[in-house]
């Protein structure tokens, strides 16, 4: 991985990340593909529509379904999706997190039965690579303690002793198969826990910064606090993590929380809102949101957004969405996610040029002024 620093707006960020398969643009929003794939889009939506340089993919769901020995047999992410840009894959930590009832943390790993066959699988740190280095993806994730908010002191602290250890595990075993010839162009990244309590975060951060990654996540936020905590949380964290490498929010969130936490250096997002919140009904445009199956929308000759040039936009109406939706059309499912990631990947965009000219504060206060 090569990263640059193109510019800087306070602490707003411009970088460049090189991959083997791509080169990104931050800051950067990667639509999640869970299963190897974009909700209801394919590899040419996603690179000749959306232009997407990088997206996510799950390493939990993959494991499970179907196989990463499967995938490995298939030529690895890239082959068999015939997406040929960056994949980031997930180490399954937030599963285990999403799914407490049929998982258990120990200071080993993760034990938990698949929510597919209720089959009992077992998760260490290594185990969590070795599915990734299967997978083949550019930026892999390390296993991580995730917990929920509000938490106890003491489970807090318990979730920065593993994830610290589990690190370490990491970074000494991604080196060694580096040695033997194994994943050499993947990426490996660690990820920052502490829940909001800043002592707990200020400790996390200095344990991983100190190891050789190749960039940094902060995790564990979006899981319950309120938003002001999880901005004043990022705003504190950033300044911990090294200059010279990627800064990834895991996990958030909503146009503003971009915006707020592009102010505070990160880099990287992803999130599923966009996709989930399109195939419910609900578009994101330059003026707020609008839920495309209200009756006001049934003879709107408009687009979704009319300062919008995405793929949906330039060809359809409101009328038409509304319709294809309420028929319970699987064309309306293509068309909503279209637009909804068109939005997230143009708003980071449209941020990355205000902070390359110096001019993040005035971008800032028009796109809320817009919303107002």
């Amino acid at each position: 991985m090569k990263f640059d620093i193109d510019a800087v707006d306070g602490s707003a960020r411009a970088c460049t990340i090189k991959t083997t398969h791509s080169t990104i643009k931050t800051p950067i929003f990667m639509p999640v593909g869970t299963s190897a794939t974009v909700k209801a889009l394919d590899s040419e939506d996603m690179r000749h529509i959306l232009d997407t340089r990088i997206i996510l993919a799950n390493t939990y769901h993959l494991y499970l379904r179907p196989g990463d020995d499967t995938i490995k047999k298939m030529g690895g992410l890239h082959n068999f999706t015939k997406y040929d840009r960056s994949f980031l894959t997930d180490s399954g930590g937030f599963q285990a997190f999403s799914l407490s009832d049929i998982s258990r943390p120990d200071d080993e790993g993760i034990l938990f039965r698949s929510h597919i066959d209720g089959s009992k699988h077992y998760f260490t740190p290594s185990k969590v690579l070795d599915i990734q280095y299967n997978l083949g993806s550019d930026i892999m994730m390390i296993l991580d303690d995730l917990v929920a908010l509000p938490a106890t002191k003491e489970r807090i602290a318990l979730s920065i002793d593993r994830t610290t250890r589990w690190a370490h595990e990491s970074i000494t075993y991604h080196r060694f198969k580096q040695s033997q010839g194994v994943g050499l162009h993947q990426n490996i990244f660690a990820i920052i826990q502490g829940g909001v309590d800043l002592d707990f975060r200020k400790k996390s951060a200095e344990s991983l910064c100190a190891m050789d990654f190749d960039g940094f996540a902060i995790g564990g936020l979006s899981v319950g606090e309120a938003n002001q905590a999880m901005y004043d949380t990022v705003e504190f964290t950033t300044p911990l993590m090294p200059k010279n490498k990627p800064r990834y929010l895991m996990g958030v969130g909503t146009p503003e929380d971009l915006v707020e936490n592009i102010e505070r250096g990160v880099d990287m997002f992803d999130c599923v809102m966009p996709t989930r919140n399109a195939r419910n009904g609900t578009l994101f445009t330059s003026f707020g949101k609008i839920n495309i199956k209200s009756a006001r929308f049934k003879q709107d000759n408009d687009p979704i957004d009319p300062n919008c040039d995405c793929y949906t936009c330039s060809r359809y109406s409101r009328a038409y969405l509304n319709h294809l939706y309420r028929a319970k059309e699987l064309t309306y499912f293509r068309l909503a996610s279209i637009h909804n990631l068109h939005y997230y990947l143009k708003l980071v965009d449209e941020a990355r040029e205000a902070i390359l000219a110096g001019e993040f504060g005035a971008f800032k206060r028009d796109f809320y002024n817009k919303r107002a």
